[in-house]
C-alpha cells in the first residue's frame, strides 16, 4: 500500500472529530467482548492505569462548536463555561451510552460539581472524581496521589473483573512514553517548519488521540509526520506565538485556522495537553504507581488548574516556551466563565511584561461563530509585532 498524502490522513482525523457519536471508539469495544471504554474530560488523567485495565482512554471534550445545547442548561447557571453543558447534553441525548465509566479529574469546582451531576444522573456507570495533589513533597502530595492511583486501579479492577497487575501498568507506562515521545516529535517539527504541519492540522491528528487506542495513534503520527515532511507547502511571513489558556474546553477548529491565517504560526499551545502532561518518559522498573506519582510531582506541565506553591516560578512554563520556541509573542486564549484561566492571566502577564514579551487576549466558547472579529485582533497584533521587530 503506498502512502497516505498529507490531507488524507489529515481528512481522517477531522471525520474523528466531528463524530459526536465516537464510531472509532464503539468499534474497538464491539471488536471483543466484555471491552470497556473509559471516558475523561480533559488536562490529566493516568490514561495508563486505564490502558493496564485493558479499557480504552475515550477523551470527552464537550459538544463541539454544532451541537445545540437544551437539556445540559437546565444543569448550569448561564455564567458558567459552556463544555459541562454540552458534555451532559451528549449524555443525556444518548451519545456516551456506550461508555462504562467517567473520570473528572480536578480542574476546577465546575468539573467537580459535574461529576456529582453524574452521579445522580448515571448511577449504574462507574464514575470517579480524580483529585490531584496541591502539596509537592513526596512524603505528603506523592503519597497522597499514588493512593488516589490505587483506588483507580482496584475500582477499574472490579469494573473489568480481572486483577491489574504492576506488569500491566508498567507495559501500560511504555506505550504511553512512546506516545509522548511521538507527540513532542510532531511538535518539535511544528516549531521548526511551521508552515509544514498548520496547527489546524497538528491538532486534529491529537483529537484522534483522543479516541483511538495509544498504539493506533502513536502509528498515525508517524504516518503524519513523514507526509508532512515530504509535502510541498510555502512558507508564510508570519509571526511566531504561544497560544495558552485554552487547556480544558477546546476552542472551535474555525479559531485555530483563524489565527494562522490572520499571520500568526502557532508554535506551542496548551491544547488537550494531556497529551504530553508528562515532561519524561516514566522509568518502567520498580513500583509503577510510584513512578507515575513522582512523574507528576517532579515532570509535569504548569497549568491554571495545577497548583503552584512558589509565586516567583508562575508562569515560568509559558517563558520557557518562548524561549524555546523562538516565539514573538503570546495569544491568551480563554473560555468565557473559566476562573482558573482568567484569574491565571494577570499574574502570568506581571511575569512576561517585565521581560518585553508581547500579547494579547482573546475569549471564545467552544461554539463560538464569529472569527472576524478575532482574526482582525490576531492580524493587527502579527503586523505589529512584524513592525516593532523590523524597526
Amino acid at each position: 500500500m503506498s502512502p497516505r498524502p498529507v490531507g488524507e490522513i489529515v481528512a481522517a482525523c477531522e471525520e474523528i472529530f466531528e463524530d459526536l457519536t465516537f464510531a472509532k471508539a464503539q468499534e474497538w469495544k464491539s471488536a471483543v467482548p466484555g471491552r470497556k471504554v473509559i471516558g475523561y474530560m480533559p488536562v490529566y488523567v493516568p490514561r495508563e492505569i486505564v490502558h493496564a485495565a485493558g479499557m480504552l482512554p475515550l477523551g470527552i471534550l464537550g459538544g463541539g462548536a454544532d451541537m445545540e445545547v437544551i437539556h445540559g442548561d437546565a444543569f448550569y447557571q448561564s455564567y458558567i463555561c459552556r463544555i459541562p453543558r454540552s458534555t451532559i447534553e451528549m449524555a443525556i441525548n444518548g451519545k456516551l451510552d456506550f461508555v462504562d465509566g467517567m473520570m473528572f479529574p480536578s480542574i476546577c469546582d465546575v468539573i467537580r460539581n459535574l461529576s456529582g451531576i453524574w452521579k445522580l444522573l448515571f448511577k449504574e456507570k462507574y464514575v470517579r472524581y480524580f483529585d490531584a495533589p496541591q502539596n509537592f513533597r513526596e512524603e505528603v502530595g506523592g503519597v497522597f496521589y499514588a493512593n488516589e492511583m490505587r483506588e483507580l486501579r482496584d475500582g477499574l479492577a472490579k469494573l473489568g473483573g480481572r486483577e491489574v497487575t504492576d506488569d500491566d501498568i508498567r507495559r501500560s507506562i511504555a506505550v504511553y512514553n512512546e506516545n509522548r515521545r511521538w507527540v513532542n516529535r510532531v511538535y518539535d517539527f511544528r516549531a521548526d517548519f511551521p508552515w509544514k504541519a498548520p496547527s489546524a492540522e497538528v491538532y486534529l491528528l491529537m483529537r484522534a488521540g483522543m479516541v483511538l487506542p495509544p498504539e493506533e495513534h502513536t502509528a498515525l503520527m508517524g504516518e503524519y509526520l513523514a507526509a508532512a515532511e515530504a509535502a510541498d507547502r510555502p512558507m508564510r511571513d508570519n509571526c511566531r506565538v504561544v497560544l495558552t489558556g485554552a487547556f480544558c474546553e477546546q476552542p472551535p477548529l474555525s479559531l485555530i485556522k483563524s489565527l494562522e491565517m490572520s499571520g500568526c504560526y502557532i508554535v506551542d499551545d496548551d491544547l488537550l495537553l494531556v497529551s504530553r502532561w508528562l515532561l519524561a518518559d516514566v522509568p518502567t522498573e520498580g513500583d509503577p504507581i510510584g513512578n507515575l506519582s513522582r512523574a507528576f510531582l517532579l515532570h509535569s506541565a504548569e497549568t491554571a488548574a495545577k497548583y503552584e506553591p512558589d509565586v516567583a516560578r508562575k508562569g515560568g512554563y509559558l517563558i520557557d516556551s518562548v524561549r524555546k520556541r523562538k516565539a514573538d509573542g503570546v495569544i491568551f486564549a480563554a473560555p468565557s466563565f473559566c476562573d482558573p484561566a482568567l484569574l491565571d492571566k494577570p499574574m502570568i502577564i506581571s511575569r512576561i511584561e517585565p521581560l518585553g514579551i508581547p500579547y494579547i487576549h482573546i475569549q471564545y466558547a467552544e461554539n463560538s461563530s464569529q472569527m472576524q472579529p478575532i482574526r482582525e485582533q490576531s492580524g493587527t497584533f502579527a503586523d505589529s509585532i512584524k513592525l516593532w521587530s523590523a524597526s
